[in-house]
């Protein structure tokens, strides 16, 4: 049986223009969302990702404060029974995650699965509005997944977790994983050109993507501009931060959009890869983005130079475009209803050597401490954002470019239908 490396190594991103039809339907797909009528849509639900650090304040603090701030959607990564007690009856929904260290096991033994659910969701349900959980995060890249290669360990610890919520009665809580963007797309740029790495495309992803459909899930992807702009020096800054400006645009000649942002790119670079899979459906929520500000122990060392692009101003820059664009209904150029959650990370200021989690490869320089929060831990906002707040006259972005590329995309498109139509003749 073919198994995902354990020195998998991502493919990095080439950022290319060239116009791509890698099928007539994938062409077909694209074509119809870019000429549907557009119609409202509800916006995106934002929430941040929420994992308590020694100095934090106690649970149940940080849920009086997240409900003043009318925060509707939180994602725990380490969740623990008295975590997720903190959070009944404060109706703020929750995104559980399951540690990676536990999927091996969830695999193999499915009564490990419903231990798992009996500690941390049937005392809790529904009092705490638990809605899904991702049976652990990046896996792909992870070596601790209970000793099992994700290949083999990843969907049957899904079906098993599934399984065993069913069981119990629990039908309203869905069940996924996580994936990093950087570590599963091939190009950035442009989003049609996009598809999942191989083998990790076929082996786990597409695997995952039929349990999606068929439970009626959605697939979770870790989408950090961040990190993509630091990998590609020809990204302008302002690109990445939702910032308007005489060259903070890329265009897609394949599908005559033009991006006015990294992140609604990146989000269609997925929309795109999905679509290549054959499940261009399946719901798409971002478990992760947001942008690190500097902190009084931070310090990023390449080549000895200090970072500017990690300042608290570029953050804020970036989480109030952020919040901004997510709420103004518009979502994406090929997918019209957006993303239907997205997670800031993170609530508090946690050194990201003591973090499971790095998307930047460590050519890029070292990190030594580096801070994601939007919090200070006496619970006040870092930034001066209204998370609540819906900007419904944010600029529309995502727009098409002149028709005269509209034109060369139909007329590619009906060139492309009749050369296969005569091939098959």
């Amino acid at each position: 049986m073919n198994k995902v490396s354990k020195n998998f190594t991502p493919r990095p991103h080439v950022f290319k223009m060239l116009p791509s039809f890698k099928t007539p339907l994938l062409s077909l797909f694209i074509l119809s969302l870019l000429l549907s009528p557009s119609a409202a849509v509800p916006t995106t639900t934002v929430g941040f990702t929420y994992s308590p650090a020694p100095n934090s304040p106690p649970p149940e603090h940080v849920v009086t404060a997240l409900q003043s701030l009318k925060i509707p959607a939180v994602r725990l990564l380490n969740p623990s029974p008295s975590l997720i007690r903190a959070f009944s009856y404060s109706n703020i929904s929750l995104l559980l995650t399951v540690p990676n260290y536990l999927v091996g096991s969830f695999a193999s033994n499915r009564s490990a699965a419903t231990l798992w659910v009996y500690n941390n969701v049937l005392p809790f349900h529904p009092r705490a509005r638990i809605s899904l959980i991702s049976v652990g995060s990046d896996v792909v890249t992870s070596p601790s997944s209970g000793g099992s290669d994700p290949s083999v360990a990843v969907v049957p610890a899904m079906r098993n977790l599934h399984r065993a919520l069913n069981d119990l009665g629990i039908r309203t809580v869905s069940v996924s994983t996580t994936f990093s963007f950087i570590n599963v797309i091939t190009t950035a740029f442009p989003p049609s050109s996009a598809e999942f790495q191989e083998p990790v495309s076929s082996l786990i992803i597409r695997p995952v993507l039929q349990f999606l459909e068929e439970t009626n899930s959605s697939l979770l992807v870790n989408v950090y501009p961040y990190n993509v702009y630091r990998l590609h020096g020809e990204i302008p800054v302002g690109f990445a931060l939702f910032q308007e400006g005489p060259f903070n645009f890329r265009d897609d000649v394949v599908t005559a959009v033009r991006y006015h942002n990294l992140f609604d790119m990146m989000v269609d670079a997925v929309v795109a890869a999905m679509a290549v899979s054959g499940y261009e459906n399946v719901p798409l929520i971002v478990t992760e983005t947001g942008w690190p500000s500097d902190g009084s122990n931070y310090e990023h060392v390449n080549n000895g130079v200090r970072n500017a692009e990690e300042s608290q101003l570029y953050a804020e820059m970036y989480l109030q475009g952020l919040v901004s664009h997510l709420k103004s209904g518009l979502g994406t150029p090929l997918r019209k209803e957006g993303v239907s959650e997205a997670y800031i990370y993170q609530l508090f200021d946690e050194s990201e050597t003591n973090v499971q989690k790095s998307n930047l490869s460590s050519a890029q320089g070292e990190i030594t401490g580096q801070y994601w929060g939007v919090m200070y831990t006496n619970m006040s906002l870092k930034y001066n954002i209204n998370f609540d707040s819906a900007d419904r006259n944010s600029r529309k972005l995502g727009v098409l470019v002149p028709s005269i590329h509209l034109l060369w995309l139909l007329s590619s498109f009906i060139g492309l239908v009749n050369s296969s139509g005569k091939s098959l003749a």
